[in-house]
């Protein structure tokens, strides 16, 4: 049709690793039917992003074109792409489509918020289709680390898409459906104009292991001990929670599953059908009456999450239960880049109690979710694309990706958020550049990244805070010293005395010294306090603090 384009969006998930967010159109440029592909989060630290609750994609460009999305489809169920949908329905408003599994958690996120179940409409798998505006999708099933991951087969008037979703190419996935070479060829088969596909493992070279590796040396490791188990991975894993658990019971264990976000997991799994045979669980109340040395416990917080379970096990007693010499605590997982310092703390605190820690620095107790290198030329070999899109990955990652699709005598197009592609031409090319950044959950409030909390927060931690009170009479005239209230910074610097009693000292000085037409003056008076301040805590303690200045004037 001519005078009509086909484009493709990422404003989350392209040049990082989390909070993925796709947009495709189809239409004349402008005016484009569009359907956005998870709505994902990512997670703060204390370094970057202090007292932050979540990160989410900034979705000024979609609330501004709101009238022309028809739709929200997402692939899977974990955090990084589906956990946006309860904080931004009402700002889209637009229905949700995603298999039962993963519909399942969507509903309830969106519960959280008061929102209805019937905003999310559950699909069937592939061949089973949704045609929303122009566009007509259907969810191919891949194996990942979360059951039923899909990949989407997006078919607009300008020829076929697959949106590859996170995935590995697992033929024993032990829950959710296997790898199917036949299934993803024939779908393949009328031609695939472009494959938009994840990135995260294109820098491994060994073709990726299966889930079903993991269970022998789990189970090995279980049998063998001798007092209480704990093992810690993704709650959103149900097939190595499901693993674990059987390794517990074949021991002859009561396995019990703390943490909530695991709990949730499991349910969602065993009332959507994806589960069927998971082992007895106990209570979280009845786990301390059992001996140790029959009990496993399954917890959350394999990431260092200061309130998971892991955490709060390390640190002291947590529902009745304390780690005792000689316990075990596996880590069946792999630690996210950025989050060493919260795992490494945590198997620092167990050890100083004589816990035997293990992780999985050889691979024997963890598997990667995502395809290696590899894999993706496996999947490229199938579908057979005309053109590359690499996502869900850094800027290497990206990049990598598509030096192998280049090496393989295919196109590659490197976008990275905020890079509108445009997909229905021969060489695909960037058509436009759209502002992306991001959003924060801050308590219960969303603030932009450039409305100065997060600076004012990272500055208050680098250099302390000091808070500095004057009182003006009715004649303009200082009515006593100005006092202060020094907070995170040194009690006493260079002259060996306390450093309130020196900045309050300069700031009598300071007030004795002003002139009247800077006592009238809030700007002039306040600027000046905060100098001195600043400049005194140089001289004292080498550092200079954030300062909030008070007048008060008498009426």
């Amino acid at each position: 049709m001519s005078g009509e384009r086909l484009i493709y969006l990422p404003l989350g998930g392209a040049g990082e690793i989390g909070m993925n967010c796709y947009v495709y159109g189809y239409g004349k440029p402008g005016e484009e039917r569009l359907i956005v592909v998870d709505l994902g989060v990512t997670f703060p630290d204390m370094d970057g992003t202090p007292g932050v609750d979540l990160i989410l994609p900034d979705i000024t460009w979609l609330r501004e074109n709101r009238d022309r999305i028809d739709a929200v489809f997402i692939t899977h169920a974990h955090e990084d792409h589906v956990g946006a949908v309860g904080h931004t329905f009402e700002q889209l408003g637009v229905r949700i489509y995603a298999r039962a599994f993963t519909a399942n958690l969507a509903r309830q996120k969106l519960a959280e918020y008061g929102l209805g179940a019937k905003t999310v409409t559950t699909c069937s798998a592939w061949p089973q289709v949704t045609k929303v505006g122009p566009f007509s999708i259907g969810f191919l099933p891949i194996s990942h680390s979360i059951p039923e991951s899909s990949a989407l087969v997006i078919d607009t008037p300008a020829g076929r898409v697959i949106h590859s979703g996170d995935f590995k190419l697992d033929t024993t996935p032990l829950v959710g459906e296997p790898w199917d070479p036949a299934l993803w060829a024939e779908v393949s088969k009328p031609g695939v104009i472009a494959l938009v596909c994840d990135s995260t493992n294109v820098f491994s070279k060994h073709p990726g292991r299966s889930e079903a590796t993991v269970g022998p040396s789990v189970e090995r490791l279980v049998a063998e001990a001798r007092n209480m188990v704990v093992a810690t991975t993704f709650a959103s894993n149900v097939a190595r929670v499901k693993t674990l658990a059987d390794a517990g019971a074949r021991a002859g264990r009561s396995v019990c599953l703390m943490g909530r976000a695991m709990r949730r997991m499991i349910e969602a799994a065993v009332e959507t059908g994806v589960l069927a045979d998971f082992p007895p669980v106990v209570a979280m109340e009845d786990a301390a009456g059992i001996p140790r040395e029959n009990l496993m416990l399954i917890v959350t917080g394999s990431q260092g999450e200061r309130r998971a379970a892991s955490a709060q096990l390390a640190r002291g007693k947590y529902n009745g239960i304390e780690l005792k010499d000689g316990d075990l605590f596996l880590f069946s997982s792999k630690t996210i880049p950025g989050n060493e310092k919260g795992v490494i703390r945590i198997m620092n605190m167990l050890s100083e109690k004589g816990v035997d820690v293990v992780d999985d620095n050889d691979g024997e107790y963890h598997v990667s979710g995502h395809a290696n290198r590899p894999d993706l030329e496996t999947v490229q070999d199938i579908v057979q694309p005309q053109v590359v899109v690499p996502m869900h990955g850094e800027h290497r990652h990206l990049r990598e990706h598509v030096k192998l699709t280049q090496a393989r005598g295919r196109t590659g197009v490197l976008a990275v958020n905020g890079m509108m592609v445009e997909l229905s031409t021969r060489q695909p090319r960037i058509v436009e550049y759209v502002e992306t950044g991001r959003t924060y959950l801050d308590g219960t409030v969303q603030v932009g990244a450039m409305d100065g909390i997060l600076r004012d927060r990272i500055r208050m931690a680098l250099n302390g805070h000091v808070t500095v009170t004057v009182i003006i009479d009715e004649d303009d005239s200082p009515l006593g010293d100005p006092w202060c209230d020094p907070m995170g910074l040194a009690e006493e610097g260079r002259s060996r005395v306390p450093l309130v009693d020196v900045l309050e000292e300069d700031l009598s000085q300071f007030m004795g010294r002003a002139n009247g037409k800077t006592i009238k003056d809030d700007a002039k008076l306040e600027e000046g306090l905060r100098r001195v301040v600043r400049q005194t805590c140089m001289n004292e303690i080498g550092k200079k603090p954030e300062v909030t200045v008070v007048v008060s004037r008498l009426a």
